[in-house]
């Protein structure tokens, strides 16, 4: 606004008395592109390698399962997030209704398999 000469009119209106084209032609985007920077370096220093962590830990926990029970992948991997959601354990809900033909010790060995995989990975 300091840079800009106006007098208002009679219309309740304003009048630009100077140029003011290259006031806005080039705009300050520093604290944008400082933004964005601090966006990618985060994702590239901390999401992408916790996002490849945990599909290794998640790979790991799906080849013990199937080595140790025969089941098709889809199933094994909502298995883990079932496991993984009610931290370390298959939920009562879950072993009655998809997972009812898993005995006891093939539950109590599937939830171990999967506790180890992902044993020290922090949160969801």
């Amino acid at each position: 606004m300091p840079f800009i000469e106006w007098q208002p009119t009679p219309e309740r209106n304003v009048v630009v008395l100077n140029e003011t084209a290259d006031l806005y032609r080039y705009f300050d985007c520093t604290g944008a592109a400082e933004f964005l920077y601090a966006c990618v370096m985060r994702t590239v220093e901390h999401d992408l390698p916790r996002e490849i962590e945990y599909l290794r830990r998640h790979d790991e926990a799906i080849h013990r399962i199937m080595d140790a029970v025969e089941m098709p992948d889809r199933i094994a991997g909502n298995l883990v997030m079932f496991i993984r959601q009610n931290q370390g354990t298959l939920s009562k809900k879950r072993r009655a209704s998809e997972y009812e033909k898993l005995s006891d010790d093939e539950v109590t060995l599937l939830e171990g398999i999967v506790r180890e995989a992902f044993e020290g990975f922090e949160g969801g």
